[in-house]
């Protein structure tokens, strides 16, 4: 499922983006990036896309990222149009993105690898393996993504169709610390 729309809590604080823009970050998410960078070696700031959550409620949220940590879950999708809705820029490969949990807590940090964009009823059986939910056979994506994307279109005055354009994203986790980060 695609990640949930970020929004800037009130500790929020500027941070260097992609573009060369500030993107709003809590604090505590500072701190889990700084921990990256410490590990990884110097990383240009402005490959940080965004820090979110996946799904549409807390719980989608932890079951996804459990996904995502236990080294399934190497794929997301999102609605073309819902990026365009709220004006987000699309990822791109090399991109370094915070994943956190339904708490909001920070998990892992991802990086973009592809990005494609096709339309929903030709999403294939490898990109939803790699989306890694269910059973992840293409039926179960399918059904799952359909009742995702008719919620998703439904809140931003649209309505799915199969020729809807999906933003295909395959990632890594570059980053996953041993314990919380706080």
């Amino acid at each position: 499922m695609a990640p949930a729309p970020s929004e800037a809590p009130a500790d929020a604080q500027p941070f260097s983006a992609a573009g060369g823009g500030a993107v709003p970050i809590p604090s505590h998410l500072a701190r889990f990036w700084r921990r990256f960078v410490a590990v990884a070696g110097p990383v240009d700031d402005t490959r940080f896309y965004e820090a979110f959550s996946f799904g549409d409620s807390p719980a989608m949220a932890d079951e996804l990222a459990a996904l995502v940590l236990r080294g399934t879950k190497r794929a997301t999708a999102g609605s073309l149009w819902s990026f365009e809705a709220h004006g987000k820029r699309l990822p791109v490969p090399g991109d370094l993105s915070i994943v956190t949990g339904g708490s909001g807590a920070p998990l892992c940090i991802i990086e973009t690898r592809a990005v494609d964009i096709v339309p929903f009823d030709e999403v294939d059986a490898g990109f939803a393996a790699a989306e890694g939910e269910g059973d992840g056979s293409l039926p179960y994506w399918r059904d799952a993504h359909r009742q995702y994307f008719a919620r998703e279109c439904a809140r931003d005055g649209r309505e799915f169709s199969g020729r809807m354009p999906v933003v295909c994203e395959r990632f890594d986790v570059v980053y996953q610390p041993a314990a919380p980060v706080r």
